[in-house]
């Protein structure tokens, strides 16, 4: 017995004649990369010397421009805009991979049972669901970054709580069609346990979606931290965090101190648009209507 899975693309027809949402998806993923790079390798060039401590500002200048000793400046305190802005990534992509990943084990496995089972835990679990999906976001996750605290775990928390219906809905929906398949049929028939279903026939047919859903996550949750930094909801004081950073960067905003807002905040925009041109490329790679339609 095989199990069926839905064929993407051949690599040798993406690289031969890619179309304009291919290259959108390569701008995506370079930028995304270049991110993780710089998270991942901030801890080494401040061992070597290229990155100043960005939570130490007692040998700095303040408010000093963008020049061959501070690139982006320093803040009214004297912190190194730079390395706030590098190490802010850092920050970002810790609590939003937490944030997503979280959302993705809660709400993949509910929509698999849920859509399986159906009957009266499905009704709950869709309006339980429902009801949180309702729910702004934003809003969503100031309320729980109340309860919770601030910390990289408990923003993590308070972001993905609001992620959940989006991956529960999408399996469940996807569940409920395939279950009707004659291979999950013939798997019942031969006495296969809900387990074994589950796990082996229906997990690799109904998440060919949670990796586009992932990445555009990853995106929204960018915005969301940066929003609970601005409102001091965020991280810790003595961590790098780019909605923190501009907070603090309005009160010089007005007297002409332009860096401290520029280059936090083209660093998230820069990470928002690459994230989201890489879940938009890898939605029409992974939806073959949607790439006939392109190809129109």
């Amino acid at each position: 017995m095989t199990i069926t899975k839905r064929k993407l693309p051949k690599l040798g027809l993406f690289i031969k004649n890619p179309n304009l949402s291919h290259k959108l998806m390569l701008i995506g993923l370079s930028i995304t990369l270049f991110f993780i790079f710089l998270a991942f390798f901030a801890p080494v060039f401040q061992a070597w010397g290229w990155l100043q401590d960005p939570t130490k500002f007692l040998n700095n200048s303040p408010q000093v421009p963008p020049s061959a000793q501070h690139w982006f400046g320093t803040t009214l305190l004297g912190h190194d805009v730079f390395s706030r802005t590098i190490f802010g990534a850092q920050a970002a992509l810790k609590v939003v991979i937490l944030a997503t990943a979280l959302s993705m084990l809660i709400g993949v496995p509910l929509g698999m049972v849920s859509g399986y089972l159906g009957g009266k835990l499905d009704k709950l679990l869709l309006f339980i669901m429902d009801s949180i999906y309702t729910l702004p976001g934003l809003l969503l996750s100031v309320t729980l970054a109340f309860i919770v605290g601030r910390g990289i775990l408990n923003a993590a928390i308070a972001i993905s709580i609001a992620y959940i219906p989006q991956y529960y809905r999408v399996v469940r929906n996807h569940t409920v069609s395939v279950k009707t398949e004659v291979f999950i049929e013939a798997a019942q028939a031969m006495g296969a346990s809900t387990w074994t279903v589950l796990s082996r026939y229906l997990f690799f047919n109904v998440i060919q979606s949670v990796p586009v859903l992932f990445t555009l996550n990853a995106a929204d949750a960018i915005l969301v931290l940066g929003g609970l930094g601005f409102l001091g909801l965020g991280l810790p004081e003595d961590v790098p965090e780019w909605g923190y950073d501009l907070k603090q960067a309005l009160e010089g905003l007005p007297t002409g101190i332009w860096w401290t807002t520029l280059f936090p905040g083209l660093a998230m925009t820069l990470m928002v648009v690459g994230l989201s041109l890489l879940g938009e490329g890898l939605n029409e790679f992974v939806n073959p209507r949607l790439r006939g339609e392109n190809r129109k």
